[in-house]
């Protein structure tokens, strides 16, 4: 069975298609920034948003993708399909390059410099398939977002997110990852989801307490408005923006919400956050 990142995954197994994505994301007191270049088959996507939380402002962009070609989201140095999926340990640059109808020219560069500990997760599907994935939250990332003539430049902490395999046709699920600061002064971090790669244990959850990963119970998703957890502790979520699409093309169609915002609450353990900030997302996707 090939895994990433050693091994390259088969476009097709059986009769379903290969899924992959990089997505990352940057949040600091001045802006949040997502971002990601998506493939299912043959075909993919990039994305990006920034929300401006001065200005109380959001852009971004979704562009349909040909095989190999760049887009608008891109890591570098990128491999022979145009993307670099599997960062080595020490970090990258993630980039961003759009024309915007309000902006006007934005271009992005977020430097990830690889801190913070991986967690890696293979889980099984239905008919006999798999999923690999692995997630890195809370490490630092320098950012530079030059929006028109607008700059910002600042320190944010970051969240990566490395997936590849074969999900069912259909798949539905709620997910949500964040970074913030414990009341006793630790950071904090988390990649929390139900609906995919969630089996009791050995899962894609994954809690950072100052860089160090541990494995809660399953969560289960108030909507969007908030994650319980099997011991009883509670995140609650207020959005500040929300990125939205209901896409149908010829055999990809896909409905998802995505507000970015803060957090408060409770994590496992007894774990109080004095602040949180992060995103959520609910994808019900036929792919």
């Amino acid at each position: 069975m090939p895994l990433p990142p050693d091994d390259k995954l088969p476009l097709r197994r059986g009769r379903i298609w290969r899924k992959r994505w990089r997505y990352v994301a940057a949040f600091s007191d001045e802006f949040l920034v997502c971002a990601a270049r998506v493939t299912v088959g043959p075909v993919g996507q990039t994305f990006w948003a920034i929300w401006n939380r001065g200005e109380r402002k959001l852009m971004e962009n979704t562009m349909m993708l040909l095989p190999s070609a760049r887009g608008e989201v891109w890591t570098e140095p990128r491999d022979g399909d145009g993307q670099l999926l599997y960062v080595p340990d020490e970090g990258s640059v993630v980039r961003i390059e759009s024309n915007h109808p309000d902006a006007g020219e934005v271009r992005a560069f977020l430097r990830f410099d690889g801190g913070g500990r991986w967690t890696e997760a293979v889980c099984p599907t239905q008919d006999d398939q798999y999923v690999w994935t692995r997630k890195r939250v809370g490490g630092p990332v320098e950012c530079d977002l030059r929006l028109g003539t607008d700059r910002l430049v600042s320190k944010a902490r970051g969240v990566e997110d490395e997936s590849a395999g074969y999900h069912p046709r259909h798949t539905v699920w709620s997910w949500s990852a964040g970074v913030g600061t414990a009341e006793d002064g630790r950071s904090v971090g988390w990649n929390l989801v139900s609906g995919i790669n969630d089996p009791p244990e050995k899962s894609e959850r994954s809690i950072w307490i100052d860089g160090e990963p541990t494995e809660p119970g399953p969560v289960e998703f108030d909507e969007l408005k908030g994650i319980r957890f099997d011991d009883g502790s509670r995140l609650d979520f207020s959005g500040e923006c929300e990125r939205g699409r209901d896409e149908r093309r010829l055999f990809v169609r896909y409905s998802y919400r995505q507000p970015m915002g803060t957090f408060s609450g409770t994590l496992p353990g007894g774990i109080a956050l004095a602040s949180g900030v992060g995103v959520m997302e609910h994808h019900d996707a036929h792919w």
